[in-house]
């Protein structure tokens, strides 16, 4: 399905999906957040380690399932599929952007 996104976040979604960890960290700004397994991670030194840490410990993909608008952001919902348990799975990944980077990211 063709989801229309800003940019950024479509280039969050294939640098996940690459595991490229600097072009996924790159999405965000210096002092960005990730909320992922009721875990917030500040700025990208930490969003570097919790991007690496879930590579290791699971092996997935995401796929973009559909989208919506929000003030200074959007809800993306994704099918997760990998070696964890209950996978696949829908999340929503809800994402603030300050300009053309990613300010805040919740996973849920």
């Amino acid at each position: 399905m063709k989801v229309q996104i800003p940019e950024v976040i479509t280039s969050y979604f294939e640098a996940s999906n690459a595991d490229d960890i600097d072009a996924l960290v790159a999405c965000f700004s210096i002092d960005a957040s990730v909320t992922d397994e009721n875990k917030t991670h500040h700025g990208t030194e930490e969003i570097k380690a919790w991007a690496e840490d879930v590579r290791r410990k699971f092996q997935f993909k995401t796929e973009m399932l559909r989208s919506a608008e929000r003030p200074n952001g959007a809800v993306v919902t994704a099918k997760l599929s990998g070696n964890f348990p209950g996978s696949p799975v829908d999340l929503d990944f809800t994402f603030i952007l300050d300009r053309n980077e990613i300010s805040s990211l919740e996973i849920g």
